[in-house]
């Protein structure tokens, strides 16, 4: 059975759980720059601390472990740890040369979380890895120089080409699903969406596909501009098992975009929000039974298909959010989804 036909199933039975921040719980590792380096980057010519997407291969057992720590609580959908390994974000290291090897190794380290997650839970399962293609430090929307606007720092070609690459990776590694998430210029995020297809196409296979957006602010949009209504719109075309939102916002903000698009996606809704809004020290301070709270609301309006967490939260939260929806129904698709 295809991984998209299981994802389907799971779907119409019950409302599934993604996992929660990454970077949230590698940061309690306290992780110092020897042990971003690792032995076989010992004498790298700059510094890599930050270079979070790199532990997969100079720290894996950390990554493993924040994967077993998410399926323990309840996620059926872990993410790999490949949110920038795309060789335009990872020139930030000069490591564009070990960015296809970063997301074979992120997807082989949550493939093994999940192997040992289902041999000692038997019967427990699916569970499923999604391949994280996050946004760019570069954008196709955006000028980055005020006195230049027609200007850009990248081009459609380069963005789709580094997510290809990126995207064969994943697949090579074992990935069960491809996440565009994080949203915040859709034209980026239809270079993904365009390598995506590339990639289906000429390796003759297909995997199931889930966006998710960034509404950034009150306003209602994302960060270039656009509604929420003209995000879907304009992404819908590649016919995704799901259409959400995560991060900039906690679950109380997001709570009118989560209403909206249930109201206009023809796919699944899915929705994982921060914990909060950062405090005065960008930390975030909502509890799991407050983000909880507030995913179970989504829930019981039948609003949404997927939940989780993003920026702040923890296996606790996720397992806040899966026992206060696990008797919740999920959405059920509009009647026009038969018409995509």
């Amino acid at each position: 059975m295809s991984s998209k036909t299981q994802l389907v199933q799971l779907l119409s039975k019950r409302i599934a759980i993604i996992d929660g921040a990454m970077g949230t719980m590698i940061q309690r590792y306290k992780l110092q720059e020897a042990d971003y380096r690792g032995e076989r980057f010992h004498d790298w010519h700059c510094d890599v601390k930050g270079n979070n997407d790199l532990l997969s291969i100079t720290n894996p057992g950390i990554i493993k472990a924040i994967h077993r720590e998410y399926l323990d609580a309840g996620a059926d959908i872990i993410e790999t740890n490949t949110f920038s390994a795309q060789v335009i974000s990872m020139a930030d290291y000069d490591m564009q040369e070990i960015s296809y090897e970063m997301n074979v190794a992120s997807a082989q380290v949550a493939k093994q979380a999940v192997t040992e997650y289902l041999a000692d839970n038997p019967g427990s399962g699916p569970k499923f890895v999604a391949g994280a293609i996050g946004p760019m430090n570069k954008t196709l929307s955006l000028s980055p120089d005020v006195n230049n606007p027609g200007y850009r720092a990248v081009t459609f070609d380069e963005v789709a080409n580094a997510y290809f690459d990126q995207i064969r990776g994943l697949a090579e590694g074992g990935v069960d699903i491809l996440l565009v998430e994080t949203i915040f210029d859709t034209l980026n995020a239809k270079a993904a969406l365009f390598a995506i297809q590339r990639y289906f196409d000429e390796y003759q296979t297909e995997l199931p596909v889930m966006i998710s957006g960034t509404i950034t602010d009150a306003s209602g949009r994302t960060l270039s501009g656009q509604t929420l209504e003209a995000f879907y719109i304009s992404v819908a075309h590649a016919q995704p098992v799901s259409i959400g939102l995560n991060c900039a916002l906690g679950g109380a903000q997001m709570r009118p975009h989560v209403e909206e698009l249930s109201q206009i996606a023809a796919c699944h809704v899915s929705a994982y929000p921060n914990a909060g809004l950062p405090n005065a020290m960008g930390e975030y301070d909502e509890t799991p039974e407050e983000t909880a709270a507030i995913i179970a609301d989504f829930a019981r309006n039948g609003w949404i298909n997927v939940v989780g967490g993003c920026c702040g939260t923890t296996p606790d939260h996720i397992r806040a959010i899966a026992t206060a929806v696990k008797e919740i129904a999920p959405r059920a698709l509009p009647a026009l989804a038969a018409t995509l």
